[in-house]
């Protein structure tokens, strides 16, 4: 079982020839919406892998949280614990430019509502696997964290967005997962030492005893763990939208994880699975399943 706490979003998604300055207007040819929010995306990611997936988190009462629960639901991953709370059902609003590459505003309504009390309602059983980002408060993902180490689960946390208050509990997480950006700015907060960012991410290794994996999109992925250093390549594509590639790499590494893959194989899964995720536009939809993995490994 992998538990994931965290956002659930709708997504308001516009398509525009390139991406505007500051201050800058472009015509758009196109807009969606489509369920979204880091914690979703990932949840629905890992149950499209095969894991079982219940999710806890919050939306509204509002016209937004069917369609935002819509693709969870279908897939079956389990939402007794999402909580209908007073704020609206939280949102992002996307411009995605003619290179798939995209700006994101999330305005976090409910999600912010999702606490530590959450977390102690949960109940863990020891050995099972818990996935957090950070698009709820960042008292819930500690509590969480220290939940984990507590019950003897495993804890992935994807350190998306960036805060830099987050580098006090990093060492909680037995896997640490960021985009090259992120681990920049959390070796900067940590002064980690080395010259490279292989060696900041073999020094993190070294001092926490954890797994460090950091994404470098079209570039594969880098994972140091205490005792290896890994260098995982991803597929070749071309780009149609990249929103929800790093969620969809998450999910799919903690449902590797969770079936007893080593860490090197659901690295390559996991990989293989955000790259496919670029070639559709929206981050659910474009979310693949694991026969189309399985095609391409």
């Amino acid at each position: 079982m992998i538990t994931i706490i965290g956002s659930i979003n709708l997504d308001l998604i516009a398509r525009v020839e390139r991406l505007p300055a500051p201050g800058e207007t472009v015509p758009g040819s196109a807009f969606s919406t489509a369920p979204g929010g880091k914690g979703a995306n990932q949840a629905l990611a890992a149950r499209r892998a095969g894991a079982s997936v219940r999710m806890i988190g919050a939306v509204g009462s509002d016209a937004f949280a069917a369609q935002a629960l819509a693709l969870l639901e279908e897939a079956g991953v389990e939402l007794s614990r999402v909580g209908k709370a007073s704020s609206p059902t939280g949102i992002a609003m996307i411009l995605v430019g003619g290179d798939g590459e995209n700006v994101i505003a999330v305005i976090p309504g409910a999600n912010a509502q999702v606490s530590p009390a959450n977390v102690e309602a949960a109940g863990f059983d020891q050995g099972e696997f818990l996935l957090l980002q950070q698009e709820i408060p960042l008292a819930t993902i500690d509590a969480a964290l220290r939940r984990a180490r507590a019950s003897g689960v495993i804890s992935l946390l994807n350190t998306a967005p960036f805060h830099k208050e987050t580098a006090d509990f990093l060492h909680l997480a037995d896997y640490v997962i960021a985009n090259e950006s992120e681990f920049d700015l959390y070796s900067g907060v940590l002064a980690l030492v080395g010259d490279s960012r292989e060696e900041k991410m073999r020094a993190f290794a070294a001092a926490t005893g954890r797994v460090i994996v950091v994404t470098l999109g079209s570039d594969g992925v880098l994972a140091a763990a205490p005792e290896q250093f890994l260098k995982v390549p991803t597929l070749p594509i071309a780009p149609v939208d990249t929103v929800g590639a790093g969620d969809t790499f998450c999910g799919y590494l903690a449902a590797g994880l969770s079936e007893g893959l080593s860490l090197e194989v659901a690295l390559r899964r996991a990989a293989a699975a955000g790259a496919l995720a670029c070639l559709k536009p929206g981050a659910q939809p474009s979310i693949p399943f694991r026969t189309e993995i399985d095609c391409k490994l």
